[in-house]
């Protein structure tokens, strides 16, 4: 059943969106868009941008499924548990050629558009919308590689890391929600070469290559946390307060109240309060039980938060202050913590039940969000019209 979730507001407000980004990142500028400008060449012109974009998502779900297989519970690299088998070598090279395929073509597919005079506010939504969700995809293989060891961190600091992650993407569309820019940070191209390359370190060396400790006792699976912190303390979050505080001086952003700037915030940092609410008094750990499972939920949520956000800062109008997917969310919380149980079947049913949900609805809604952008605007989100047609 289709649900219009787009309001005429909405439609309205895309028809007089205008694309406006800033890059400034010295390895995008320098190294990645001159590569990405030969690559594009390559493509034929009747390839519909959209399809260079969800292929290149589909290569993360791919190393998403790929691990899940050969390391579902993060034990593949630890020695404490020489009963789960290491992850193949030949597993790593490829996990390393889907995400350079992924990278790539999501670097490519907004010159293919407008290569074939194809740009629109569909492909920009659709493109970060699947972002959105990679948010919790690329991180989610990347524990693989240090795994649940002594030289790695605890399923609970991961949970946190993702969501460093989720908090950093989900600023960078509330400061173009405010300031009409979408300022490019600098982490994510360093971030997307780094993980390449550890994959094919591993494919060469082995998950052995990582069980080494750094001065100060830091082992390399803390170096891998440490960095995502590093990263949004020093540059990401600093940068985005200074331009949101500089289009309110200047009077170059939209000029929202505080109330009204700070609203799609709220229903982050509610589901943020709930999630961390249940992974830290769960009756049985649920995080350590299957944190797999706890990360994709969590993951598969926020990117329907942050979709309904790039919807809004799109279109010109007032976010949402509060995401229905939160309240059976909170439903299946209340039952976990409340709810006397003799064992963890019962939170692992809700917690299974919850994801689900919550996958069946997200894959709905961007679904349907398309389908109706179509319709809006007599396209096809996955063919190029000829002329005249």
């Amino acid at each position: 059943m289709e649900v219009q979730y787009l309001t005429q507001e909405h439609l309205s407000g895309f028809e007089n969106y205008k694309y406006s980004a800033l890059d400034t990142s010295p390895l995008s500028i320098y190294v990645m868009h001159p590569f990405w400008n030969r690559v594009v060449q390559l493509c034929p012109k009747w390839v519909a941008p959209n399809v260079l974009t969800f292929v290149g998502f589909l290569f993360t779900v791919l190393n998403f499924i790929m691990f899940s297989y050969y390391d579902y519970y993060f034990y593949a690299s630890s020695s404490d548990h020489p009963e789960v088998s290491a992850i193949p070598r030949w597993v790593w090279a490829v996990a390393a050629i889907n995400l350079f395929l992924a990278y790539t073509l999501d670097g490519i597919d907004g010159k293919q558009a407008r290569r074939t005079q194809t740009s629109g506010p569909l492909g920009e939504l659709f493109d970060h919308g699947l972002d959105s969700w990679t948010a919790m995809l690329i991180p989610t293989c990347m524990y693989s590689v240090f795994g649940r060891t002594t030289y790695s961190i605890s399923t609970l600091r991961m949970y946190f890391c993702l969501w460093n992650v989720f908090i950093n993407f989900h600023l960078s569309h509330w400061e173009k929600y405010n300031t009409g820019v979408l300022f490019l940070p600098w982490g994510y191209d360093a971030s997307m070469v780094a993980a390449i390359l550890i994959f094919l370190v591993t494919s060469i060396y082995g998950h052995r290559a990582w069980t080494f400790m750094l001065p100060g006792n830091i082992s390399a699976g803390q170096m891998f946390e440490l960095t995502f912190y590093v990263c949004a303390l020093l540059s990401n979050l600093p940068m985005c307060m200074w331009n949101v505080y500089k289009s309110y001086r200047d009077k170059t952003g939209k000029m929202r109240p505080f109330q009204e700037a700070v609203r799609p915030l709220v229903p982050v940092a509610t589901f943020f309060a709930l999630c961390t609410l249940w992974v830290t008094h769960s009756p049985i750990d649920i995080v350590s039980v299957d944190p797999r499972c706890v990360y994709f939920v969590t993951g598969t949520i926020f990117s329907n938060i942050c979709c309904r956000l790039i919807v809004s800062q799109m279109s010109s109008t007032r976010c949402e202050i509060m995401n229905w997917l939160i309240a059976p969310a909170a439903v299946m919380i209340f039952l976990a913590l409340s709810v006397p149980s003799s064992g963890p079947s019962f939170e692992l049913i809700l917690l299974y039940t919850l994801t689900a949900f919550a996958t069946v609805a997200h894959i709905h809604y961007g679904t349907c969000v398309v389908r109706q952008m179509c319709r809006h605007f007599r396209i096809n989100c996955f063919r190029i019209r000829p002329h005249g047609e």
